[in-house]
């Protein structure tokens, strides 16, 4: 077996992305969707905590606090009820949106990314590339997984500012992200990333069409995000250990998918032409 060209790896990715650039139909619904999980819904959320001040709604959610982990509670910050609602919602309550954005964005672009070559009319070029299957596969695992991920780190970026101006000053200044969250992100979220496109990405190769791809990977990604959203939440609730290894089973998954998926996808089955013997 040949070594790996991370040349031509990164110009198929590279091709990817130029193209994805120029689609409004794939920037505008990105743009959309990461504003308003990242941005409007919890600031929204976020300044109404804010106007309603000590009323009845936020000293009921203030003490319904009291059902989270002792360490949660613990780590819970402020002197009144409405401070304390704020910082566990920024905390706890948008944690699991680190996954659910990438996760849409990227499986969209990669469900996509395999049969589109074929409805395009392209699939020819690359199956005459030099590039061997698992350099073709690689690249448009790069291209579907850099602009979920991009995505999450701009928007993950701008809710932090948001929540430190939101709630810093009444906590004594800035606090977010926590060490929970910096886990959450550079730990937790490119394994499960990586797992699911490797099957999205099989996926694509697979069906006759864009719109069967899509469904198909909604079927694969569902799942995948309530679990995700699972864990990115209990990994906030625990301890920093249970992160680790949340995230390390993560890694072990998304390996052995990512392997068998470079091994399982022929330069036929991926481009659409007949099997290679």
């Amino acid at each position: 077996m040949r070594s790996l060209n991370w040349s031509r790896v990164f110009t198929i990715a590279k091709h990817d992305l130029r193209q994805l650039m120029k689609s409004k139909d794939f920037l505008i619904p990105m743009g959309i969707l990461g504003g308003l999980f990242f941005i409007v819904l919890p600031g929204i959320l976020l300044l109404s905590i804010s106007a309603i001040g000590e009323f009845g709604s936020v000293t009921q959610i203030s003490e319904a606090l009291e059902v989270l982990p002792s360490k949660a509670q613990e780590q819970i910050q402020g002197d009144t009820p409405t401070v304390r609602t704020q910082y566990a919602l920024a905390v706890y309550l948008f944690a699991p949106l680190a996954i659910i954005v990438p996760l849409t964005i990227s499986s969209a672009v990669g469900s996509a990314t395999l049969v589109g070559e074929r409805e395009k009319g392209t699939g020819e070029f690359l199956a005459h590339s030099p590039a061997a299957t698992t350099e073709i596969f690689l690249g448009k695992l790069i291209a579907s997984l850099a602009p979920g991920y991009a995505t999450t780190l701009v928007g993950f970026s701008i809710y932090s500012i948001m929540v430190n101006v939101i709630v810093g000053p009444e906590v004594g200044g800035w606090f977010f992200p926590t060490s929970d969250w910096w886990l959450l992100m550079l730990w937790v979220v490119p394994p499960f990333l990586c797992f699911a496109l490797s099957l999205v990405l099989r996926l694509s190769a697979r069906v006759k069409s864009t719109a069967a791809a899509q469904q198909a990977s909604g079927l694969v990604t569902l799942p995948l995000i309530i679990v995700a959203y699972s864990q990115s939440t209990g990994s906030l609730f625990g301890a920093a250990n249970a992160t680790i290894v949340i995230g390390f089973l993560a890694w072990v998954g998304a390996i052995f998918s990512l392997t068998r998926g470079m091994k399982a996808v022929r330069r036929g089955r991926l481009l659409g032409v007949a099997d290679e013997a």
